[in-house]
């Protein structure tokens, strides 16, 4: 049995995940599975937030003002991922399934998402940290 913290930093991961394959092309190969999750749970409305979600956001991407939406968003699909896994706690397996954290673990061959990333920061007088994934930064401790 999850804890509480588990499942909301399952939610957390998932929605974020969500939000970032809204606006890409990998969109559409995980679409229907997204909104199978809410198969017992207004689907189709589901569907419409979502095709609204989308559009607001590749609408602020093509703007270049993307970051404030992107995070809104997240923590709107992270609330509602919270609540389905409340009524469904077998959503919980499904999640873990789409929007897997571990390598192999993020869907079948079909739905998951490969691609290049390229980074750039340009900092003056401070650090820059960025990741593809996971990160950890330890300061001021032994190496």
């Amino acid at each position: 049995m999850e804890t509480s913290v588990e499942l909301a930093g399952l939610a957390s991961a998932a929605a974020a995940r969500l939000i970032d394959l809204l606006a890409t092309d990998g969109w559409g190969a995980v679409k229907s599975s997204v909104l199978a999750l809410w198969r017992s749970a207004h689907p189709e409305r589901v569907e419409e937030e979502l095709t609204d979600a989308r559009s607001e956001l590749l609408q602020a991407r093509q703007a270049g003002d993307d970051g404030e939406l992107q995070g809104l968003l997240v923590a709107e699909w992270q609330a509602r991922l919270v609540r389905l896994m409340a009524a469904r706690p077998d959503a919980v397996d499904e999640l873990r399934a789409l929007f897997g954290t571990e390598p192999g673990t993020a869907g079948t061959a079909e739905q998951q998402i490969t691609g290049s990333m390229t980074l750039e920061a340009h900092v003056s007088g401070g650090d820059a940290f960025l990741a593809g994934r996971d990160m950890n930064v330890t300061r001021g401790g032994p190496a």
